[in-house]
Order: C-alpha cells, then sequence, then structure tokens
C-alpha cells in the first residue's frame, strides 16, 4: 500500500511538472497552446497500446506452448488457433497505436 502511495505521489508531480510550461506562458502572446495535452495523451496511448500487446502476445504464447506440452498430437490446430488470435490482437495493437499517433499529431510544442 505504502508503495502504490508513493508511486501515485510520483505521478501526479511528474504531471504537474510537464505542466509548468504552460502554466508560465503569459497573456500577451494569446492563448497558451505551448504544452498540449495532446501529445502527452498520444504518447501515454502508444506507450500503453503496446505494453498490453506484450503481455497479450505473452500469455497466448505461454498457453500455446502449455497447450502443445500437454497434448502434442493437437499441436497443429493449437498453434493455428495461436495464430489467429496473435494476428487479431496485432491488428488492434497497430489501429490504437495509429489512433494515438494522429491525437499526438496535433501537439505543439
Amino acid at each position: 500500500m505504502r508503495v502504490m502511495l508513493k508511486l501515485a505521489a510520483l505521478t501526479v508531480v511528474v504531471f504537474l511538472l510537464s505542466a509548468l510550461p504552460a502554466f508560465a506562458q503569459d497573456a500577451a502572446h494569446g492563448p497558451s497552446y505551448a504544452l498540449s495535452g495532446k501529445g502527452i495523451a498520444g504518447g501515454l496511448g502508444m506507450g500503453l497500446a503496446l505494453i498490453g500487446a506484450g503481455i497479450g502476445f505473452g500469455r497466448i504464447g505461454g498457453a500455446a506452448l502449455d497447450g502443445m506440452a500437454r497434448q502434442p498430437e493437437v499441436a497443429p490446430r493449437i498453434q493455428t488457433a495461436m495464430l489467429i488470435i496473435a494476428a487479431m490482437l496485432e491488428g488492434a495493437t497497430l489501429a490504437a497505436v495509429v489512433l494515438s499517433f494522429v491525437v499526438g499529431n496535433g501537439a505543439t510544442f
């Protein structure tokens, strides 16, 4: 519990420090678009999508190898199902990364 509290506090500090350039803009130069949330959201979205895909691929591979070790006679069917699921996961990951890139591309730093 104590570690989670420290991690939450560190996250809040990092987000507040990343917002400092936006707060430092003076009113004479118009609205403050110096630090947009789009860039941060795009980067976090890409990172989370890739972390999720890595975890998913690891679980798919582990479960497939476990099934093949238990029943070697159905290994070709398990491998085919594993490849289909991995392809669907890859498509969802690619869509998430492209969407994050599109969202983050509008940021001006």
